[in-house]
């Protein structure tokens, strides 16, 4: 299946729980078909505190985001995200309702929400320092663009790498996603 693949190859740190969300597109032949698969290993991997959720759809193609819920908490109490994401029109931080805003800045015009970094787990300050500068003149880059502390984001892009690795190698000698996410 095209969907579990995409899940190893770009949520692994998810799935093992050392990542808050990852992100993919995905190419779907009908809208049954996707809502189906999505349906499937919601309730598969809900019970492990994993959910994949549609941000957004064009054409034959589906925005995936896939995340654990206790992360997402945790990253958006962080300090200074509930002021940061006020400036976009988040006005509170329950994730439905934060995840339905998300969806919304999606739909408009012009750029890509880049506070969609926080959803991911990235640093504030790696995504203000993203917006500031926009895009340009970061220390390194690795899953994200770093502006602060590059000494952790290089750890921690080479944990998420070996993570990638081990799980690719495990999927592809017979582990089922189901077994290779760690639950909650």
């Amino acid at each position: 299946m095209l969907l579990e693949r995409q899940l190893i190859e770009y949520c692994s740190p998810t799935l093992a729980s050392i990542k808050t969300a990852g992100l993919f597109n995905h190419s779907f032949s009908s809208e049954e078909e996707l809502e189906k698969q999505l349906a499937v290993l919601n309730s598969q991997l809900g019970e492990k505190g994993i959910a994949l959720l549609s941000l957004s759809r064009r054409r034959n193609k589906a925005l995936i985001y896939v995340y654990r819920k206790s992360h997402l908490e945790a990253d958006l109490n962080r300090p200074g995200v509930s002021k940061f994401l006020r400036k976009y029109g988040y006005e509170h931080m329950e994730i439905e309702y934060v995840l339905g805003r998300l969806i919304e800045r999606l739909k408009q015009e012009g750029a890509f929400p880049h506070e969609i970094g926080i959803f991911l787990g990235y640093p504030l300050g790696d995504v203000i320092g993203f917006i500031r500068n926009a895009g340009k003149n970061c220390k390194c880059i690795g899953c994200w663009k770093v502006y602060c502390n590059e000494c952790e984001a290089v750890k921690t892009f080479a944990r998420y790498q070996k993570c990638r690795a081990v799980y690719a190698r495990l999927w592809q000698n017979g582990r089922t996603v189901w077994q290779l996410t760690v639950a909650a």
